[in-house]
Order: C-alpha cells, then structure tokens, then sequence
C-alpha cells in the first residue's frame, strides 16, 4: 500500500482544475483528503479535464508545464500523475510531441459514467462496489446454470493460478489471476452486457487500486484464494443461489479490506 504522506505539491482536495495556485478550496469540510498525496489529486483532476473538455482517443492535452499552472502545483507532481495515468492506459506521452487521451476501451469508461467516477473518491469507490456487487452476484448465477466445460476449465485455471501467486508471493500473478478469474466467470454468464458491465467496472476499480491504494499480498489475500474456490465450486456444481452467496461474501469482504486500508492511511 502507498502510505506517502501529503507533500508540498499536494492540491485541497476540492481545489477547481482551473484555479490558480494558492487558490482556497471551495468545500473545506471534507479534511481529510488533505492527507493525500498531490499526485493523486492531480492524477484525478486530469481526469476531470479529459471529461469536462469532452477530449477522446487521440486528443492533445495541455503540456506538463501548463497543466501544472493550471492545477496549481509543481511540474513535478504533474509529471507522478501521468505516469499513474499512462500505466492505467488513459494518457500517452510521445517524445517530442506531447501528451495524448490514449484509447480506452469498454462502455462504463467511454460513457458519462466513466467521467463520472474520481478513482480517488472514497465514495465513489464505495458506489462502485455496490454495482460490481449486483452485476457479479448475476454473472455467477447464470455461469452456474450455462458455464460449457471448456469455461469450466478456464475459471478452474485462473482459481488456480490465484493460489500459485499467493503461495510464492508473486502480486503480478496473482493480480493477473484475479483479471482473468473475474473475466472468466462473467464470460460463462454467456450475458454479453453483464460481461461488459463487469470488466468495465473492474477497470474503473483498477483505477482507484493504482491511484493510492497499492496491491500486496497478505491475509485478505488469502480470502480471496478461498473465496474465488468457494465460487468456482458453487458455479461447478450447478448452484446458482450459493454461486451469488460466495460472490456477494467475496465482495463483501474486499469493500471491508478497503475501507480497513483507507482509515489507516487516513487517520494511522
């Protein structure tokens, strides 16, 4: 996890995109948000001006130096927040030329509902847990009464390929596992929205895991292995309501890890 303490570069949390440096925040209630790094905050409010400006696939942004100006921070604290937004697959910087709106696939981040979520946005992060808690519970449902054999065998592997990670420590695996284990299960809902909705959700959610909350491996990571058995098991065997069960209990749990890890970082 990021436990880096709030720097000199860091932004208000409600500070308006636009506004100079120095500018006071327009809602100092929420305080808490003074504790996060500035290029989380800066990494969210690019975000925010992608949407706000209607910019897609292939679309110029301002330079570092102007975003910088216009963010009221340090080119330097710009230049973190890129780089977590260039891993995420939403900018790209082409030497020479600029920084680019990179393409992004799927129909939560290319509509109002992508512009809509702040991966940095507690809230937000909780409202999506909700809709990947609907959206799952059915995926599995149906995968139970509808999952071919060869599906079957693809979340068996994944399921596996999870405890491999764990056991010998390996987060790249085990996050990769978790990806195709998820995919998989929404795949063999053969329910071509609800397999949408979900990796769509998962890649907004992957955005809040990159922008402050960092994966390693430990007890709730446990869980999760057991947690993704009790499901392939349930989905195996043909149970639809007990396939929902384990998935609303594997999310359960997760929403609970994070809300754990939030007041820590919070509050110590």
């Amino acid at each position: 996890m990021d436990d880096t303490p709030a720097t000199e570069g860091a932004l208000p949390a409600q500070v308006d995109p636009a506004a100079p440096a120095g500018s006071p925040a327009v809602n100092g209630s929420d305080e808490r948000r003074d504790y996060r790094p500035g290029y989380e905050i800066v990494a969210e409010r690019i975000l925010e001006y992608i949407t706000g400006e209607r910019l897609v696939a292939g679309d110029r942004l301002p330079t570092e130096i102007d975003l910088a100006q216009m963010l009221g921070t340090s080119r330097a604290v710009v230049r973190e927040a890129v780089k977590i937004l260039s891993a995420l697959g939403r900018v790209r910087a082409h030497k020479g030329r600029g920084l680019f709106v990179a393409d992004d696939e799927g129909m939560l981040v290319n509509s109002r509902w992508g512009g809509f979520f702040r991966p940095a946005d507690i809230d937000h992060v909780l409202m999506l847990f909700e809709f990947r808690r609907v959206q799952e519970m059915s995926a599995s449902s149906l995968a139970a009464t509808r999952a071919t054999p060869s599906e079957l065998r693809t979340i068996e592997v994944a399921m596996q390929q999870c405890r491999h990670g764990f056991v010998h420590g390996q987060v790249d695996v085990f996050n990769q596992a978790d990806e195709d284990f998820h995919a998989a299960v929404s795949a063999a809902s053969h329910n071509t929205f609800i397999a949408g909705a979900v990796r769509d959700a998962r890649r907004l959610q992957r955005q809040s895991s990159a922008i402050g909350i960092h994966d390693t491996l430990g007890e709730n990571t446990r869980a999760a292995v057991e947690e993704h058995e009790a499901i392939y098991r349930a989905i195996r065997d043909g149970r639809p309501e007990e396939a929902a069960r384990a998935t609303a209990a594997h999310l359960d749990r997760t929403l609970e890890d994070y809300r754990r890890e939030i007041q820590r970082r919070l509050f110590g």
